[in-house]
C-alpha cells in the first residue's frame, strides 16, 4: 500500500511542471536563486537575521524589499526577523496550546459526533500551521498554505473563527448531534404499564404538594363513602 501511494504521488508530481519545480527548489534551493529557489533563500536569509531576540516589531527589510508573498505564506518568516527565535518559539508555543486545548474539548465531547468534529477541525488548523511553518523553514516544500489566524486573507480567517466557534459550542456542552431529548424512563413505563395506578404514582412523586392538596380535599368534604350499590338507595327510601 505505501508503494503504490507513493507512485501515485510521483506520478501526479511528474504530470505538473509547477509541481516539479517546487521539489526541485525544495531539494536544492541554490540551483536557480533567482527563481523558483528565491523565495526559500529569502526566507531563510529572514530567520538568521532575526537572531535570538529579532531586529525589532516594524523593522523588517525583507518584507519591503526581498521576500515575496510577506504579508501571507511567509508571514512567519517576518515574525522570525522582528521577533527573533523567542517570537517563533512562542507562536509554536501557541499552536500547540490550541491544538492540546481542542483535543482535550473532543475528549470530552457529549457525543461521538462531537468529539470527531472536534479532532477535526484541531487537526485542521494545527496540521495547516505545521505545513506553514515547515515550508518556512526549508523543511517542507512550498504549498501556498496560509499561517491560520496570522496570515492576511479575509476567506482564510473567516474559516478558521468559524471552526473555533464550533469547538466553543462542542466545549460548552452543546449538541451537535440531533436535538431530540431522549424520552424520560417514566414516560416509557407508564406506555408499557397503562395503568393508572402506575401514572397517578408517577404525578404524586413528581409534585407531592398537590398530592397533598388533593387528600385535604377529601377529607374536609367527608372522605371517600365508597362506591354506592342499590342497597344502599333503598335503605335511603325506606327511612324516608
Amino acid at each position: 500500500m505505501a508503494a503504490g501511494a507513493a507512485a501515485v504521488v510521483l506520478l501526479a508530481v511528474v504530470i505538473e511542471p509547477y509541481r516539479v519545480a517546487r521539489i526541485t527548489s525544495f531539494l536544492d534551493p541554490g540551483g536557480d536563486p533567482g527563481g523558483t529557489g528565491f523565495q526559500v533563500i529569502q526566507a531563510k536569509i529572514a530567520l538568521g537575521s532575526g537572531g535570538l531576540f529579532g531586529v525589532g516589531l516594524g523593522e523588517s527589510l525583507q518584507k519591503a524589499y526581498f521576500l515575496p508573498e510577506a504579508h501571507t505564506d511567509m508571514i512567519a518568516a517576518v515574525i522570525g526577523e522582528e521577533l527573533g527565535l523567542v517570537g517563533i518559539s512562542a507562536l509554536v508555543g501557541l499552536y500547540g496550546m490550541f491544538g492540546y486545548a481542542g483535543l482535550r474539548i473532543a475528549q470530552r465531547a457529549r457525543d461521538r459526533y462531537g468529539k470527531l468534529l472536534a479532532a477535526g477541525l484541531t487537526s485542521m488548523v494545527v496540521v495547516q500551521a505545521l505545513v506553514n511553518l515547515l515550508a518556512v523553514f526549508g523543511m517542507a516544500p512550498l504549498t501556498g498554505v496560509p499561517l491560520p489566524f496570522v496570515s492576511y486573507g479575509n476567506a482564510s480567517m473567516l474559516v478558521m473563527l468559524a471552526a473555533v466557534g464550533l469547538l466553543l459550542n462542542i466545549a460548552r456542552g452543546g449538541s451537535v448531534g440531533s436535538a431530540a431529548r431522549p424520552e424520560p424512563a417514566g414516560a416509557r413505563l407508564r406506555v408499557v404499564d397503562g395503568g393508572r395506578e402506575v401514572a397517578r404514582a408517577q404525578r404524586e412523586r413528581a409534585s407531592p404538594s398537590r398530592s397533598k392538596r388533593v387528600a385535604k380535599g377529601r377529607h374536609s368534604r367527608g372522605g371517600d363513602r365508597g362506591p354506592r350499590g342499590p342497597g344502599t338507595r333503598r335503605r335511603r327510601r325506606a327511612s324516608g
